[in-house]
């Protein structure tokens, strides 16, 4: 075989595996399930019921996502437990979803429809939450279920799970101001808190972004 030929099926091989990454992550299933890998380990059981799939077919997806490398899985007792293999993985999703949001006109369509009212101008970045946390001026509110705050959260963060936010008013001091966050920004637990709270006479913001981007940026965090 001569030298172009050699580079030839290099190149060919190459992009083989490449493409197995992007197979991989061809499934809003898929999708959906790195970006709730991103907030910690999770049991199959879990990732089925929170996505609506059947345990098998939940199964099978995150088998064909680990078999690309892209999560790891441990058992414990009965139940199988999954996570990100590597900080890389949320990389590539956040680095799909920022193509897809310059290039794709019915993101803006449908964010424009499900969050009504939302004002992009209102949330708060993380130059601006590091300022006010420091000088102590916020309260920052953990709005994800609380398994998710135990796995990993802002440093300083108050567990607020938006389902349980309402029960906690009493404790929460109209005198402060709040920035609440959850996922990332397609999440909808700190637009729900920031409504509840809004509604109930304390200032409120959410965080432009959510945990992982906040992690990924390097930023401090803590676990329980």
């Amino acid at each position: 075989m001569n030298d172009e030929a050699t580079h030839r099926d290099f190149k060919n091989r190459l992009y083989e595996q490449f493409a197995r990454v992007g197979k991989a992550i061809a499934s809003p299933a898929r999708i959906e399930f790195l970006e709730l890998l991103a907030q910690g380990e999770r049991t199959v059981d879990s990732l089925a019921k929170e996505t609506g799939l059947s345990l098998a077919n939940a199964s099978q997806h995150l088998i064909a996502l680990r078999e690309a490398g892209l999560v790891l899985s441990r058992k414990a007792g009965l139940s199988v437990h999954y996570r990100l293999a590597d900080p890389s993985v949320f990389e590539l999703t956040r680095a799909m979803r920022i193509v897809a949001e310059r290039r794709l006109a019915e993101i803006d369509r449908l964010v424009a429809e499900h969050f009504v009212g939302r004002a992009d101008s209102e949330a708060v970045s993380f130059e601006d939450l590091l300022a006010k946390a420091r000088s102590g001026e916020v309260v920052v509110l953990d709005t994800r279920p609380a398994h998710e705050y135990e796995a990993g959260h802002i440093e300083g963060a108050v567990s607020a799970p938006v389902d349980a936010l309402q029960a906690r008013l009493r404790t929460l001091p109209k005198s402060k101001e709040y920035v609440a966050y959850c996922r990332g920004p397609y999440c909808v637990y700190a637009d729900q808190a920031v409504e509840l709270l809004r509604a109930n006479g304390r200032t409120a913001h959410r965080l432009q972004d959510g945990y992982p981007e906040w992690k990924a940026a390097g930023l401090p965090v803590e676990t329980v």
